[in-house]
C-alpha cells in the first residue's frame, strides 16, 4: 500500500492543501483535515462467499464497530486509534467465532502523513502480544477441535510482525484510508502499476490499478471515487499452486502445472468522502477470486454511524 501512494504522489499528484471540492474544474482533493481529539463511530460488516456453478456453498458474515479517534495531530502527521469492539459472526463454524473475536476491544494505533494517506501500525508489538496471548488460550480451550492447534498457529502467522499486520490484519484500515492524499478530475482516469503482498511468503504480485472520480456531490459536500485493483494471473496461479504443492494439498496425484486452473484476482473499492474533513461517509470494498467454476467473493462495508 506504500507503493501504491508513492508511485502515484510521483508520477500524477500535485497536492495542496486547500478547498477540496472545485467545482471550477470539476477536482477533488482528499485530504484529511482533522484535529487532535475528533472523532468518528462506524459499522462495518465483512461477508464471504464461495459459489460454485452459480450456487453459493459457503458464507460468513461478521459485523462490528469502530471508533476512530484521532489522538495526535502534527504538521506532518496524524496519529490515530482504531477501537475495535461489539463482533458478531454468523457462522456455523465454532472456531471461525472464535478466532473472529479475538480482535474484539483491542485498539490499533495507526500513523497517517499529512494528507491523512496510511502511512505505517505504530503499536504493532503490543497487537501482536495481545492477540498471540489469546491465541495461546484458545488453543486449549478448543483442543477437541481437530486439527484447531495448526489453524490458530496459521492464522497468527498474520499478526507475526510489522509488515504483516499492515499488508493483512488491517484491511478496514486500508480501504478507509486508500483515496486519501490523491487529486482527482471528474471523468479523468489515473491508472498505475504496484506491488501487493503475497500472502503465501513470495515476491509482492504485480498489479494493476486504476483510480476515478465518478461524482461530484456540491449540495451535500461529498464525492464518489472508485478503484479497480488486478493482480497478475499468471504469478497469482503459479504462487498458489507451489503453496498447495508445498503442504501436500495435492498428495500423490500431483497435477502439472499447465493443468492447474488459472486463478484471478480482482477488487473493487468505491467510497463517499466528505469534502470538508476527508471523513470517509460510506465504503464498499468487493474482491473477487475465481478459478474455473468457483468464485470466492470478500464483500467489505464500511458506514458512518
Amino acid at each position: 500500500m506504500k507503493n501504491k501512494i508513492a508511485i502515484i504522489l510521483v508520477l500524477l499528484l500535485s497536492i495542496k492543501t486547500y478547498g477540496q471540492i472545485s467545482l471550477k474544474d470539476s477536482t477533488v482533493q482528499v485530504i484529511g483535515y482533522w484535529s487532535k481529539l475528533d472523532k468518528q463511530s462506524y459499522d462495518i460488516s465483512f461477508e464471504k462467499l464461495k459459489i460454485k456453478n452459480k450456487d453459493t456453498i459457503a458464507r460468513e458474515l461478521i459485523k462490528y464497530e469502530v471508533d476512530l479517534k484521532v489522538i495526535d495531530s502534527t504538521p506532518n502527521s496524524y496519529t490515530t486509534e482504531w477501537h475495535y469492539k461489539n463482533f458478531e459472526i454468523d457462522t456455523d463454524n465454532k472456531l471461525v467465532k472464535k478466532l473472529t473475536s479475538i480482535s474484539n476491544d483491542i485498539s490499533v494505533l495507526i500513523k497517517t502523513d499529512e494528507f491523512g494517506s496510511f502511512m505505517e501500525v505504530i503499536n504493532w508489538q503490543n497487537v501482536r502480544d495481545y492477540l498471540n496471548e489469546v491465541s495461546e488460550k484458545l488453543k486449549t480451550e478448543l483442543k477437541h477441535i481437530p486439527n484447531s492447534a495448526q489453524i490458530i498457529e496459521n492464522v497468527m502467522k498474520i499478526y507475526s510482525s510489522k509488515k504483516s499486520i499492515e499488508a493483512n490484519a488491517i484491511k478496514d484500515a486500508i480501504q478507509f484510508y486508500n483515496f486519501h492524499g490523491v487529486k482527482y478530475k471528474l471523468g479523468e482516469e489515473i491508472s498505475g502499476d504496484l506491488k501487493v503482498s503475497n500472502n503465501f511468503g513470495g515476491k509482492p504480485f504485480d498489479t494493476k490499478v486504476k483510480f476515478s472520480l465518478d461524482e461530484i456531490n456540491a449540495e451535500d459536500g461529498n464525492s464518489i471515487i472508485r478503484m479497480k485493483q488486478v493482480v497478475n494471473s499468471k504469478q497469482l496461479t503459479n504462487e498458489t499452486y507451489n503453496y498447495l504443492k508445498k503442504i501436500g494439498t495435492f498428495g500423490k496425484n500431483i497435477p502439472k502445472l499447465k493443468n492447474f486452473p488459472s486463478l484471478t484476482n480482482e477488487t473493487y473499492t468505491a467510497s463517499r468522502i466528505h469534502g470538508e474533513t476527508g471523513w470517509v461517509i460510506y465504503s464498499i470494498e468487493t474482491k473477487e477470486v475465481k478459478a474455473e467454476n468457483t468464485t470466492n467473493i470478500e464483500e467489505r462495508i464500511i458506514e458512518i454511524k
